[in-house]
């Protein structure tokens, strides 16, 4: 050491050697001072805590994981009869005009929700009753007959549409003639693998629009017939493994349904697998529910762009992503049981504000 700082002292002057001992200084000073700032501004992408949605909870007693018997029959008493079924595209009805045979006949809807008749052109039947759809029948015709009368009779239900997912041996869209119920579909389905050591299928969620019902698979498969829910059009049934951890995205986004939740899952994943949000979604009005510890996180997508904000929270197991449309300002939250494997999951326009 001592030769070093003579060999420097010969080599430079002093004053020399005085500059370049400041620079080093003043070098090292500013990379530290690098090395704090980029600290300062890093944020996790999915945080361990965050405002009503805390990462850390315990997961809820699986053995209650169904719903209960008057979330059953409420979810019944919801389904749509069939005298209140509404038209929709692909039916197949049966128009008769009593006395005019040339106006009569078998129609199916087209895409575009409407039918055509001789003389009138396009009639839209599109979410009608029958008879909603006899009387526009006859408002078109009335012009040019006297006398008229229209019944309709659907012949084809095409668009009693209803998917299934998960653990069955032809997951997809199943068509039927009649309104469905569970067993239908479980049917049509192709069965379940219930013999397969490495699955263990106790359980279903049915999924319509802003509802989640829980059923025991092992009960109604052994005849408990009280269980056979009635399905409608669009309805989702999703059938998961004994072992697959779950996540709700519903509302206004593209592939609203159920998925599995993976390691380290945040709320942008969720909503990317959903194929992210409608263009009539509300951004500043997200709802992350977390009905084990019966939280409701307001999300607004524009605190992505704030350097310290707690958006892209973590997911986790049975939590509920809900995408409000913007005509949509107040809703009410309903969870009418807070474990989420027995939920019923209700969101309707109550006029009260979530907190």
């Amino acid at each position: 050491m001592i030769r070093f700082r003579a060999s420097l002292l010969n080599r430079y002057p002093p004053c020399a050697l005085y500059m370049m001992i400041l620079a080093i200084n003043r070098t090292a000073i500013l990379c530290c001072c690098l090395v704090l700032l980029s600290a300062c501004g890093a944020w996790e992408s999915v945080p361990d805590a965050s405002r009503g949605a805390a990462k850390a909870f315990s997961v809820p007693d699986r053995s209650t994981r169904y719903s209960e018997t008057s979330a059953i029959e409420a979810f019944k008493t919801d389904t749509k009869s069939v005298t209140d079924y509404l038209l929709y595209d692909g039916d197949d009805i049966n128009i008769e005009v009593i006395g005019r045979p040339e106006l009569s006949g078998l129609q199916r809807i087209g895409p575009d929700g409407q039918i055509t008749l001789s003389v009138v052109g396009s009639v839209s039947v599109r979410n009608m009753t029958r008879e909603q759809a006899a009387t526009t029948i006859n408002n078109a015709l009335s012009p040019y007959y006297l006398n008229i009368y229209t019944t309709v009779r659907v012949e084809h239900y095409n668009s009693n549409r209803v998917v299934i997912i998960g653990r069955v041996e032809h997951p997809g869209e199943l068509l039927f003639n009649t309104p469905p119920n569970l067993l239908d579909i479980l049917a049509q389905a192709g069965g379940m693998p219930l013999l397969r050591k490495e699955q263990v299928l106790t359980r279903c969620a049915i999924i319509r629009k802003e509802k989640i019902l829980w059923i025991d698979l092992t009960r109604l498969l052994t005849g408990d017939i009280s269980l056979n829910v009635p399905l409608q059009r669009n309805d989702v049934v999703y059938i998961p493994d004994a072992t697959d951890t779950s996540v709700f995205v519903l509302g206004a986004v593209n592939a609203p349904g159920v998925f599995r939740l993976t390691p380290q899952m945040s709320f942008m994943d969720a909503l990317g697998q959903a194929g992210g949000m409608t263009k009539d979604g509300n951004t500043h009005d997200i709802h992350l529910i977390r009905p084990s510890a019966n939280a409701n996180m307001q999300i607004d997508l524009s605190d992505l762009l704030k350097p310290h904000g707690q958006l892209n929270v973590a997911i986790n197991e049975g939590d509920i992503i809900y995408v409000p449309k913007h005509n949509v300002s107040k809703i009410g939250y309903i969870v009418q049981q807070i474990n989420p494997f027995s939920t019923l999951f209700t969101i309707s326009q109550l006029g009260a504000v979530i907190p």
